[in-house]
């Protein structure tokens, strides 16, 4: 039987999660489920974020996923246990994967406002090993900006500055990518930060770890991944999203328009 990962966000961030699962498993079947009508979810209150993690939740397992993979940083810190709890089927997340591959003492975590204010990773990598100094900068414009595709905008690279100036300051030798639309920013990032300090995308901890759903990788990262097998659902948008995906994927698929609560539409 062919297992069927659920993976879901707010919108486009998730791709990163899905190139690294794709590129290490290409022969695996995906449900990407992007709840577009809410984007973003790191300005949300945390009743709201919840509310949504049960709906998502209960909807995937209608979907008859095998395992659901939390795409979504401000879920894994505000509603992991709700997933968990509902899925129904085995529940990898962001965070924990993130904190197994700290190296280095003093680490920087940029993050939705959300996800900042929980303190989700200080205290999951403050839990792994407890010489670790971690500081945590909320990036309240970044998400916004992804979707609406101003990826190189003047304005986008100046607010990176500013977003990087107190972890540079606090002198840190790593820094995680805390939210899921951040490896986008990963070449600007490169840029303005001194290259000895590390970047950390928590999306390849996350792959490595579905190594006990789906076995060894038959092909390591450097395979091109295929789309074939994914299906793509939003909850706003379909055609802006299906160009979004055209962008950043290299393929336009076709995308269905659901409902949480209802039955979905194909475009």
């Amino acid at each position: 039987m062919r297992l069927t990962f659920g993976l879901f966000d707010s919108g486009v961030g998730g791709f990163t999660v899905l190139m690294q699962v794709l590129r290490r498993y290409p022969l695996s079947s995906c449900l990407y489920l992007a709840d577009t009508a809410r984007v973003p979810y790191g300005d949300k209150g945390i009743n709201e974020i919840r509310e949504i993690a049960l709906e998502v939740t209960h909807w995937l397992r209608g979907q008859n996923v095998s395992f659901v993979l939390v795409g979504c940083n401000t879920t894994n810190s505000l509603a992991l246990d709700i997933v968990q709890r509902e899925a129904g089927v085995p529940v990898v997340s962001l965070i924990s994967s993130a904190a197994e591959m700290i190296t280095k003492r003093r680490v920087g975590v940029l993050a939705t406002p959300a996800t900042a204010l929980s303190g989700a990773y200080k205290s999951e990598i403050e839990l792994s090993s407890s010489d670790k100094i971690v500081f945590e900068q909320s990036c309240p414009a970044f998400v916004p900006m992804i979707e609406d595709g101003k990826i190189d905008s003047v304005e986008l690279r100046r607010v990176a500055i500013k977003y990087l100036s107190p972890l540079l300051e606090a002198r840190v030798e790593e820094v995680v990518l805390g939210c899921t639309h951040y490896p986008l920013l990963e070449p600007l990032l490169r840029e303005l930060l001194p290259q000895e300090i590390r970047i950390i995308d928590p999306a390849v901890g996350l792959a490595d770890k579905l190594d006990k759903f789906l076995g060894p990788p038959v092909w390591r990262f450097n395979r091109r991944y295929s789309l074939a097998s994914t299906r793509f659902c939003v909850t706003k948008d379909p055609l802006n999203f299906a160009a979004r995906a055209n962008d950043w994927l290299g393929e336009c698929p076709e995308v269905e328009l659901v409902s949480l609560q209802q039955r979905s539409c194909f475009f």
